[in-house]
């Protein structure tokens, strides 16, 4: 019987009986064919796809699980980070601090986190990275409690930096992991859900430390702010418990075939991530985003609170701040990360560089938003609010897009390294700089800032054509004649609130407005850095995809032999 090729196997019909008899075969009722010779054809899919389709991967229950599990430890990182923001007034009243201190606990918790990031980035390579993230959350949840009890500046400052070494140890291990269990476009979704947390758990931040702040503080506890400190622990206690017994850490490059592999020396991984323009860029571009993001997070509610102070009408309680803010940054959170992702998952079917330019658009609608914000926010608070929510949308397209782009451009092997000095340098030249800077820059303005013509319910200035002399007497102010020309002779003065108080309030609201104008120009920087990267972004994937295909034909030589002609057996 004549070999028949193997992709022609619809077409073979049983032979007949005599003739199989007269080739010396015995008949039988058998539908297989005999074959002597077979034409091995093997299918070569393109470099860095997967090998199983997109549209056909079933999410298994074991990925579904990690996934929640490790969005659930990405929310109470966020939460844990900002709850001191929506408590920060309560802190600097009990410690007695400037606006420069008040921002150093922030800038010192930002600095230990990214110098910390390196290590377990290395680590993260190398060991398993299910027990590093346990030690983590084991030590920030420790030193948010134990923070918590400090009677001093110094001694809480201390745990806060401890808190950051803690963060830095999930933050660079966890993407990875996602990275290892999807890949392409289910990838791209599976971190838009993750990085949900950013937001999400930020507003949560607010409204917990405000909220349980609030009810504890009605008791009579004049330090209540402490126990908004306590809910993310018990939370965390939680997590680690998840994370022991039923999180699964899958092999390193598992989603793409590269579980072949093998780490490489820390100089190698250095000049390699270095070396990757699209690296540079993008963790340029994104060290303005959290330059930004830290700045307004931190300011944000306290700069709004004393927007109120100072309105002539205000339509909005100071006390509710913290909790709108809150509701704003989730908000936002939950439109923008996912239309960040879905856009760049639609646009580079079209454009293969369409994620930089997701994230340098963004950037830039969100600068007229931000701008017009500060503005509004000593003329109307409700309207400042809803011009910040969408500032805070198109910040938000930024999170999960440019964590994807580190994983596709970067092999398996030195992914958590790569987000570890991603993490570095953004945080060094992003948040862990600018609430310490902008304090420092309000600090600075305070005592070049005058201006005394601002109206309010509470003490209201009169407004003068000049610089005049003020005398307050039990609620009425008086102008001394010859310095200044008065429009309005008498203003009525609460009993709650003196003049003199309601100009500290609007001196360090303007100073803070000023100090914060600065974020507008770090946007701009950003959105041309992303622009840039376009540029590069195609090639450095393709590179990267090669060296993934290209080790894996060197580590198995004996698929080579099984390769004729493009397709599979």
């Amino acid at each position: 019987m004549p070999p028949y090729n193997i992709q022609k196997r619809d077409s073979v019909k049983l032979q007949n009986v005599t003739e199989m008899e007269a080739e010396g075969l015995r008949s039988n009722l058998s539908h297989q064919e005999l074959i002597t010779e077979v034409e091995v054809r093997v299918q070569v899919r393109p470099i860095g796809t997967s090998a199983v389709p997109t549209g056909c991967y079933s999410v298994t229950r074991v990925q579904w699980v990690t996934v929640a599990i490790l969005c659930f430890v990405n929310l109470i990182n966020y939460m844990d980070r900002f709850t001191i923001a929506g408590i920060l007034w309560n802190i600097q009243e009990t410690f007695n601090i400037t606006d420069s201190q008040a921002g150093l606990l922030q800038t010192a918790f930002v600095l230990v986190y990214m110098v910390m990031a390196p290590i377990f980035g290395f680590l993260g390579d190398r060991f398993s990275r299910k027990y590093l993230m346990a030690v983590g959350l084991l030590l920030w949840s420790l030193a948010t409690v134990l923070g918590s009890l400090m009677k001093t500046y110094e001694l809480f400052l201390i745990f806060r930096c401890l808190v950051g070494v803690g963060e830095a140890s999930y933050s660079t291990i966890a993407p990875t992991i996602i990275s290892d269990l999807f890949v392409k476009d289910l990838r791209s979704k599976m971190l838009a859900v993750f990085y949900f947390a950013i937001p999400v758990g930020s507003g949560l931040g607010y409204i917990i430390g405000a909220e349980v702040t609030k009810l504890v503080g009605n008791s009579g506890d004049s330090e209540a702010w402490r126990w908004g400190l306590r809910v993310t622990p018990v939370m965390g206690f939680i997590a680690l418990l998840l994370i022991l017994f039923m999180l699964r850490e899958p092999p390193r490059g598992e989603s793409e075939g590269g579980q072949h592999l093998q780490p490489t020396s820390f100089i190698s991984d250095l000049i390699y991530l270095f070396t990757n323009k699209s690296f540079i860029l993008s963790t340029i571009a994104f060290t303005c985003v959290t330059f930004v993001a830290g700045a307004l997070a931190w300011w944000g509610p306290i700069f709004t609170q004393l927007g109120v102070i100072i309105q002539d009408h205000p339509n909005a309680n100071k006390d509710d701040v913290a909790f709108v803010f809150g509701a704003i940054a989730m908000s936002a959170g939950l439109i923008g990360v996912p239309l960040g992702s879905l856009a760049g998952q639609k646009l580079r079917v079209s454009l293969p560089y369409a994620d930089p330019l997701v994230c340098g658009v963004g950037l830039l609608v969100s600068v007229p938003f931000i701008l017009g914000a500060m503005v509004l926010a000593e003329m109307n608070t409700v309207a400042s609010y809803v011009v910040v929510f969408f500032g805070q949308i198109f910040l938000n397209l930024n999170w999960a897009v440019v964590s994807d782009i580190v994983l596709y451009i970067v092999i398996p092997t030195r992914r958590s390294s790569a987000e570890a000095f991603q993490i570095l340098f953004s945080h060094a030249l992003g948040d862990a700089g600018s609430p310490y800077l902008i304090g420092v820059v309000a600090d600075a303005f305070k005592p070049y800032i005058h201006d005394r013509n601002v109206t309010t319910t509470v003490a209201p200035f009169i407004s003068t054509t000049e610089m005049g002399f003020w005398n307050v007497t039990e609620g009425f102010s008086t102008v001394t004649e010859g310095f200044s020309t008065v429009t309005e002779g008498f203003l009525n003065v609460t009993a709650t609130t003196s003049s003199g108080d309601l100009e500290d309030y609007y001196v360090e609201f303007k100073s803070k407005q000023y100090a914060m104008f600065l974020c507008v120009i770090i946007n701009v920087m950003g959105a041309l850095f992303f622009f840039w990267n376009a540029c590069y972004i195609t090639s450095d994937k393709e590179r990267c995809d090669r060296a993934i295909a290209e080790d894996d034909k060197e580590t198995c030589p004996e698929s080579n032999n099984t390769r004729n002609n493009g397709n599979f057996v």
